[in-house]
This record gives structure tokens, sequence and C-alpha cells, in this order.
């Protein structure tokens, strides 16, 4: 099940339910809701209403919602697909005309408007903001698996409604939301980026489990790259280390052929015979193994001393 749906169907298991205190939804609520539904679905006239969702869940709360609200009956039909992976397309309508011409006065809508633009009188009670958007990201909203990237979009139809959406998403005060608006094939969406922001939004919307999911995805993702940047680090260093290494050990090669380590001064030696014996040794190891130990800007400084002598040995 994808992320989108996970969402959903969060949503409509506790569409009855005020987060805040546990108690029914008003009907007020409930019409916000509704009335988000409708207006960012398929069709919303007073001569059309129809819903097209590949979510279950959803299909069942708008049905079960516009029916109890309006006494409107809604026919579905169920379509099977492959399409994306997914396998039914629920389509909505309310098939009688009268229906659908008084549900649409119902909410403040004429027949001789030109543009749908969202009629704030139907979201203007309490945490009506936060039930209108409920509905709109059941009809038209999409989340990105967190996986793979934070990014939280609303499909819209009409330029004017969707700058009605992002100005309503931008005055959530408790977020402060910076959505933006990009048209794609044709209609126009309306996306959030950002773990926290999108966390917040689906908080506010009625999904807090799906935003514990996407935070525990981030802070995961956080570790990873922690993780990883330590371990290439340490894998950088242990190669640095062995590079080094290997040309201490040809130096002192050269030295051992071309003159004999008996000819170094005694603590020069001690470190040439230290490092031929433990040459995956760094430097702080080598320090501590010395009969007299030496911190490891000593060592590197006898071992730059050695690579000067095997230097003058090979110009001989």
């Amino acid at each position: 099940m994808s992320f989108s749906k996970e969402i959903k169907e969060e949503i409509c298991s506790v569409k009855e339910a005020s987060e805040e205190e546990q108690k029914p939804a008003t009907e007020e609520q409930q019409m916000a809701m509704a009335y988000g539904m409708l207006l960012f679905s398929k069709s919303f006239s007073a001569s059309a209403i129809a819903l097209t969702t590949e979510s279950r869940a959803a299909a069942a709360t708008y049905s079960e919602t516009i029916a109890a609200l309006t006494g409107t009956i809604v026919e579905m039909r169920v379509k099977l697909t492959h399409r994306r992976g997914e396998s039914k397309v629920y389509t909505l309508t309310v098939p009688d005309r009268n229906d659908c011409a008084g549900i649409f006065d119902r909410f403040g809508h004429q027949p001789s408007q030109l543009n749908l633009r969202i009629n704030r009188a139907n979201i203007d009670g309490e945490n009506g903001t936060a039930y209108f958007l409920r509905g709109v990201f059941l009809v038209c909203g999409s989340v990105t698996n967190p996986d793979k990237d934070y990014h939280m979009e609303f499909a819209v139809p009409y330029k004017n409604l969707a700058a009605d959406l992002e100005r309503i998403i931008s005055e959530i005060d408790e977020i402060k939301p910076e959505p933006h608006t990009i048209r794609r094939q044709g209609s126009y969406v309306v996306y959030l980026k950002g773990c926290e922001v999108i966390a917040d939004i689906l908080t506010y919307i009625g999904a807090p489990m799906a935003a514990l999911n996407m935070m525990q995805s981030s802070m995961m993702k956080s570790l990873r790259n922690r993780i990883n940047r330590r371990t290439n680090s340490e894998t950088a260093n242990l190669k640095k280390t062995a590079d080094a290494s290997a040309r201490q050990l040809i130096a002192i090669e050269r030295i051992r052929q071309k003159q004999g380590l008996a000819s170094l001064p005694a603590d020069l030696r001690e470190l040439a015979e230290m490092r031929l014996e433990y040459p995956e040794y760094n430097l702080r190891e080598l320090g501590e193994a010395l009969s007299v130990p030496i911190s490891r800007s000593g060592v590197n400084h006898r071992l730059q001393r050695l690579m000067a002598i095997a230097e003058a040995l090979n110009d001989s």
C-alpha cells in the first residue's frame, strides 16, 4: 500500500472525532470536510458532481458523508485496473441533477458563476480549516514515500482554486507553511517540501501516525547518513594510513639494504624495526609501542627523518 493510501485510511478512520477533545465532530466540521471533498473532486457543479479515486477509504467517506449530510444518494462504480500497480478505481456520482443543484446551492455556489472559488463561509467555524483540508487531501492529495523524498501535493484542475488553496494553507498559524503552485499536464499542483512541515500538516488534518512515521523515517535516514559519512571517513583514514605505511616500509627497506639499520641512531632504529614488525599500526599505536612512549607528532617527526635518509641514499 502506498504512503498516501495509508494516510487516507488513517484520516477516514478518525473522520468523526476531534483531535483535541476526542469528541464527535460537529455538523459544521463535517460540512467543512464534505465541502473540501466536493469542491476538489473530479466534478462539482449545479449539473454534475463526481469523484474518481483509487482509495477505497476515501470513496467510502465521500459517499457516507454526502449521504448523511444532504440525504443524497451517491452511486459508486468500481473498475479493475493495473495502472501504477493499483487494482481498483472508484467512481462516485450524484445521479440526480436536482440533487446536484441543491448541494451546489447549499455550499453557497451559483450556477452562473464562471470560476470555482473557495467559499470561506463554509470553513470559518472551529477547526473548520483543518476539516476542510482533510477533505481536500482525501480527494486530491498525495505524499511521496518518506524513504524517497519529503513532498506533499494537491492536484487542482483550476488556477484560481489552486491559488485559493495555496493561500489557505499558508495561513495556518500553527505551522506557517510555505506552499507553492506549479502547472503540470493541464492542471495545477499546490505542493509543500520538507519533512517537518509536511509532518505538521499531516497532524493538523488528522493523520498523526503518518506524521510520526515520517519523522521516524527522517531520523533513520539521518542516522544512516551519519554512519555512512563516518564509515567513509574511517575508510579514507585507513587507506591514508596504509599508503603512508607502505612508503615508510619501502624507505626502511632501502636503508637496510644499502647501509643496514644498525647505522641508524638508536631512536630511529627502534622505530624502523617497530614499523617493520607492525606495518598496520597507526602513528599513535607506534608511539605507544616504543620502549619510551612518545606522541603521535614525535613518531611522525622520526619517520620523516627516516624518509629523508632513504631519499638521500636513493640519490647517492
